[in-house]
This record gives structure tokens, sequence and C-alpha cells, in this order.
């Protein structure tokens, strides 16, 4: 078993060091344009997260109170949810009277979203483990 656990590593590296200068070179002049990416794909991790934001594609704006009953937690629960996903901009808010209403702060966002399930999909379809 060890043996085969050797030969499936050793297919999926490089079997000597060596590298393209301008490849290299060019990808590393931009490699830092990428920091602070991490944190948004951080909070949409989260599967009650990743819920509401696509709760958000699906109606483009919900109270908190709709929130928690989609995602079955309570109002407290849901607006921290809520309030991290705007701290993020990844939403954003609105207040009428006593009631706060929650939408997905830019186009950018949904598509990030909706593009994500289509891959998540197409995974599920080709037999690849999607991890649920």
């Amino acid at each position: 078993m060890s043996d085969n656990v050797l030969n499936k590593s050793s297919q999926d590296t490089c079997e000597t060091f060596c590298h393209d200068e301008e490849k290299v070179s060019r990808v590393s002049e931009r490699i830092d344009e990428i920091v602070g990416v991490e944190h948004l794909f951080k909070a949409l991790s989260d599967s009650t997260r990743i819920k509401i934001a696509y709760a958000l594609t699906i109606e483009e704006e919900l109270c908190v109170c709709d929130v928690a009953n989609i995602i079955g937690s309570s109002t407290a629960t849901a607006s921290h949810h809520l309030r991290l996903l705007r701290n993020m901009g990844l939403a954003k808010y609105r207040k009428e009277g006593k009631m706060v209403f929650y939408s997905l702060s830019d186009e950018h966002v949904h598509q990030l979203v909706s593009i994500a399930l289509i891959h998540s999909k197409e995974g599920a379809d080709d037999g690849e483990s999607t991890g649920k």
C-alpha cells in the first residue's frame, strides 16, 4: 500500500528541478496583487455565510429575519454573519424603520457565488468529490 502512495505522489511532481526564468519573473512581479483576497475567500468559506450569500443571489434583498429563517438560526446569529459579510465588503445594508435589509455589495460578489456554485456542480457531475 505504501508503494501505491509513493507512486501516486511521484507522478504529480517534477522529477527534476528547473524553472522558466521569464515566466517566474513575470508572475513574481505581480504576485503581491493577490494580497488580501484570502480574506474574501475566508469569509465565504463558512457554510452559513455562503448560504446567506447564495440566498442573496436568489433574492436581491432580504431582511435579517428572513435570513435567520432561511438558514435556520436566531436573528442574532444571522445578524452576526451578515455584519461580517458587510465588514468584508461583500454585503451592504439599508435600514427602513425598524427593519434592516441586506443585499450583496455588487455584481462581482454575485458572480463569485454563482461561479462557485456552477463549478461545484460540474465537479459533482464529473464524479469528483465535492466535500459533501
